[in-house]
């Protein structure tokens, strides 16, 4: 009997051990070919409700606070120019003072105009008998195209990275006399991995900014490209991108229509190009848009990804701004000249300029009232059929009183004008609890003065619990996307990043993963890695709020994303 038993319990033992055999077999066959985020997914909802559970929330009242229905004006938001320092200082009484586009006026291989104006400034060249010099100020194309635009600063010259932002400048009504098309040689272009490349090339037969766009259209490749408001390559893509559909009509019913299409498979718009490069490191993207002096200094890229260039070159035109004084205009023509040397062309080469001259410009002029044009339809258009639900998450603990919230304030204030009127808004405050200020509504007039109310009631005080500000955020969102399945979701967090209650990171990082909702987050007084490792999550964008140009990043960023 004692046998008989023993028999039993082994057969047993091989009968629960098969079991559980068969068992892992599947479970493990179940999860092959899921990341970890998708079987995360899978309890996402269940693990965001029993999360939501701990959280203290409330609903405020909703308070309407006056709007002001004038549009955004770019020069209001413009912080002083001195936010921009000299690059190079001008060494004598005359002098003109010059903006440049970054990739030539920073440092290392972007500061050879720097060299240039310093050798100038040394060689005591003369005009009208005096010596003369130049001054050279660091500053995005778009960028110095606003402020120049906008008249709140306009320099003596100008020299972008491509002649669409000169031709911007002069639908403005500034006068801008082209004194060079060429300083120094480049090329816009897409970058895209070799893998990607070979298949394209299979199928297309050769790679060019048409069978980019078809083959986007077609849902075949993943590619990003810059904020065409501030970015010269991102502009630049734009326009050509609506001529590969139409290149008689940029703006007519065949190019709009086949933007709309490309554009609804494109995964990302950067901010910046460092954003973007961020977002291909990650293998996020196929492709993405760059300069050549910039890609062929990049062993990353120049190893595994082939660059087409495309649009208008990049050759860093100079012009000569506004009514300037004879004496002016001749420092400006000499330093053109000086520029030119062999000697200096040759520092340029060494720096990545002047590389594929054989590039001929596919695009041919545009004028600038039709670049302005082609934004505001990127702006119209960029989401296609996807309207966006984004919830704002603002810190109002302790240590957000007095000037951080304050800036908080403004930025929104000023910033929600870029709110694209076809989205949806809601708001959310936190400290050691969390309120929902207003539920997310469409953004018309009547929601839009309840979130200007919503901003103006906050007041700082208690702890800090950012991560469950975000869940209430994500909760809201995620009804929302019951509802309207068709939105894209967004999440902007405003705070120091000092998180000290609540939940942490760790535990609500697979819900950001699950979910898929990029999380754009803003500092004040803050602790920036803390928010970028917030951002990096889903390849957002995360702004050092502590700078005088907080309020023009802010509306460029809500620009872009809304």
């Amino acid at each position: 009997m004692a046998r008989k038993s023993k028999t039993f319990i082994v057969l047993g033992l091989i009968a629960v051990s098969v079991f559980a055999l068969v068992y892992f077999g599947i479970s493990l066959t179940a999860n092959l070919g899921k990341s970890k985020t998708e079987i995360s997914a899978e309890d996402a909802d269940k693990r965001l409700n029993r999360i939501y559970k701990d959280i203290n929330v409330s609903s405020a009242a909703p308070v309407k606070g006056q709007i002001d229905l004038d549009p955004a004006a770019v020069g209001d938001s413009l912080p002083d120019i001195s936010k921009f320092p000299l690059s190079v200082n001008s060494t004598t009484d005359s002098y003109a003072e010059i903006f440049s586009s970054t990739e030539k006026s920073g440092t290392g291989n972007d500061g050879w105009l720097n060299e240039v104006a310093n050798d100038f400034n040394a060689a005591g060249i003369l005009v009208d008998g005096k010596p003369v010099s130049v001054s050279i100020r660091n500053i995005a194309s778009g960028t110095a195209a606003d402020y120049i635009r906008s008249g709140k600063y306009v320099p003596d010259a100008y020299t972008p990275s491509n002649e669409l932002w000169g031709e911007m400048v002069k639908a403005s009504g500034v006068s801008a006399e082209l004194v060079s098309e060429r300083l120094a040689g480049n090329v816009a272009g897409v970058v895209m991995s070799k893998q990607k490349y070979d298949q394209l090339v299979g199928k297309y037969g050769s790679i060019n900014v048409k069978t980019i766009t078809d083959a986007i259209a077609a849902n075949e490749l993943a590619m990003g490209y810059t904020d065409p408001f501030a970015s010269s390559t991102g502009l630049n893509f734009l326009v050509t991108a609506l001529g590969s559909f139409d290149s008689t009509d940029l703006l007519g019913d065949k190019a709009v229509q086949g933007f709309e299409k490309f554009q609804a498979n494109v995964p990302f718009i950067a901010s910046t190009t460092l954003q973007m490069r961020d977002a291909a490191k990650s293998g996020m993207l196929d492709a993405f848009v760059l300069e050549y002096q910039t890609y062929v200094n990049a062993a990353d890229l120049t190893s595994g990804y082939v660059f087409t260039p495309f649009g208008v070159r990049h050759d860093s035109p100079l012009y000569a701004l506004g009514d300037l004084p004879e004496e002016k205009l001749e420092i400006i023509r000499k330093f053109a000249e000086f520029a030119v040397q062999d000697k200096t062309q040759t520092a340029a080469s060494d720096r990545g300029f002047n590389g594929l001259n054989d590039y001929k410009s596919e695009l041919a002029p545009v004028n600038g009232s039709l670049l302005s044009s082609a934004q505001k339809l990127w702006k119209e258009k960029k989401d296609g059929s996807k309207p966006i639900a984004a919830v704002f998450v603002a810190d109002v603990s302790g240590s957000m009183a007095g000037e951080p919230l304050n800036r908080l304030k403004e930025s929104l204030l000023k910033g929600q004008k870029f709110l694209g009127k076809d989205n949806s808004i809601g708001f959310v405050s936190y400290s050691s609890d969390v309120t929902i200020n207003l539920p997310i509504g469409k953004y018309d007039t009547n929601q839009q003065s309840m979130f200007v109310g919503a901003i103006n009631s906050l007041q700082a005080a208690g702890g800090t619990a950012t991560f469950d500000g975000m869940v209430v955020a994500m909760k809201m969102l995620k009804e929302e996307l019951t509802l309207h399945p068709e939105m894209k979701p967004l999440i902007f967090v405003l705070s120091d990043g000092e998180t000290n209650e609540g939940h942490s990171l760790d535990e609500i990082r697979g819900l950001i993963e699950s979910y898929k909702i990029p999380v754009y987050t803003i500092g004040y007084n803050a602790n920036i890695k803390a928010l970028e490792s917030i951002s990096s999550i889903n390849e957002a964008a995360n702004i050092n709020a502590d700078t005088e140009d907080v309020v023009y990043k802010i509306g460029n960023l809500l620009n872009v994303q809304m």
